[in-house]
């Protein structure tokens, strides 16, 4: 079948000018001077204040919690750039170097999105049984000293397209930072949604922010039960958060919000069937991958203390590697000194994604968020992936900050 066009002497003469658009504009460039463009965008300043590659952080305070085991960091700029503004529920992964090890760790951040505007973030630190990073930072980390920083991460916030009006949290240990930092926004009128925190703690004494906390309920839109696991007092919950306590104090509609430890999300597991919620409104904070992979069922049991040599290749430096089948591929990366992406370390944000070039792995089905297209092509995150055999990782490289 044919089509007759019929193009008047106006369209004739557009699509003469399309034709020779290439030649008009290779003449333009040729006829320019060869000078060093300094055109200022302003979207393009905007795009690297709110998503810089990194910031270069001072501690400028330390606040002690210690019956908590914990301490809050204030952080300012160092070189006098603005920090990046971000949402009530995210978190900063910092870039450390320990002893030989160039490691990183993500930290949801205590303070308000306010706040960041006026130069600050406020990070909250555990005790962490066994914890590397956390416990350097405790013990070593003093005002005056240089950090570097992600830009403001992750998905754990509230999106009103998504969510009801209402959340209810459930937060556990430092598990509460993020809900912190919600609470702070509501009270200055950053957000606008109703928070009901459930907090779970051993004792009384050990409440993080407990005083805050009390304070912030004075606003309407914020209430907070505290739930007791090794005490019965009045006025606090007993034992562990369950989904009868989640009912108990949920209204009719609401989104769920869980941060707190990995037995915490291990025993809410099977809590969460019974509150029927849609899985839209169901949102978790990153727990990490887990300390005890043997333990999984799936895991194998011929690599259950096995050590392998992981050979990284990154652009065209070698390096060899030991690495335990029991411990993520990027710890063992780190621990050599290997400077490697990384932002999340719980298999979602796809920073440190990696090649396989060879060898075998295996990676927790909880923590099976690759893309289709890696899964199929041998792409993994190290941060979430353990070695079955030697391997050879083709690895990217990652600022430094310095």
């Amino acid at each position: 079948m044919s089509v007759n066009v019929k193009v008047g002497l106006i369209g004739a003469f557009d699509m003469l000018k399309f034709k020779n658009m290439s030649k008009v504009r290779e003449k333009a460039i040729q006829a320019a001077p060869a000078n060093e463009i300094t055109a200022d965008y302003a979207v393009n300043n905007n795009a690297k204040a709110l998503h810089p590659d990194y910031q270069k952080l001072v501690i400028s305070r330390i606040v002690d919690h210690p019956a908590a085991g914990a301490k809050t960091f204030v952080f300012e700029s160092a070189d006098e750039k603005p920090l990046a503004y971000f949402r009530a529920g995210q978190y900063l992964s910092l870039k450390l170097k320990i002893a030989e090890s160039a490691v990183s760790r993500p930290y949801s951040i205590s303070s308000a999105p306010k706040d960041a505007l006026a130069g600050r973030y406020e990070l909250t630190v555990r005790t962490n049984p066994g914890g590397f990073a956390a416990d350097v930072l405790l013990s070593e980390a003093k005002a005056g000293d240089i950090v570097y920083a992600s830009a403001p991460q992750g998905n754990f916030y509230y999106e009103e397209l998504r969510d009801p009006k209402n959340i209810v949290a459930l937060a556990g240990g430092s598990g509460i930072t993020p809900f912190l930092s919600m609470a702070r926004a509501i009270a200055d009128g950053t957000e606008d949604f109703n928070l009901t925190i459930l907090f779970g703690s051993r004792t009384e004494e050990q409440i993080l922010f407990r005083g805050e906390l009390a304070e912030l309920t004075r606003n309407d839109k914020i209430n907070v039960v505290h739930v007791l696991s090794d005490e019965e007092k009045p006025g606090y919950e007993h034992g562990f958060i369950t989904a009868e306590l989640v009912k108990k104090y949920a209204p009719e509609e609401y989104s769920l919000f869980i941060c707190g430890p990995e037995a915490m999300y291990r025993f809410l597991e099977g809590e969460l069937d019974k509150l029927a919620l849609p899985r839209k409104n169901v949102r978790r904070e990153l727990m990490g991958v887990t300390k005890n992979v043997a333990a999984d069922p799936a895991f194998p049991e011929s690599a259950r203390g096995a050590s392998f040599t992981v050979t990284v290749r990154q652009g065209p430096r070698e390096t060899a590697v030991a690495a335990s089948a029991e411990e993520p591929i990027l710890v063992a990366l780190e621990r050599a000194g290997l400077t490697v992406p990384s932002r999340c370390r719980s298999g979602e944000c796809g920073w440190c994604r990696s090649k396989v070039v060879s060898g075998e792995y295996y990676a927790p089905a909880a923590h099976e968020n690759r893309r289709y297209a890696d899964r199929t092509t041998g792409n993994i995150h190290p941060c979430v992936t353990f070695p079955l055999s030697d391997m050879v990782l083709e690895v990217p490289g990652e600022y430094t900050g310095e």
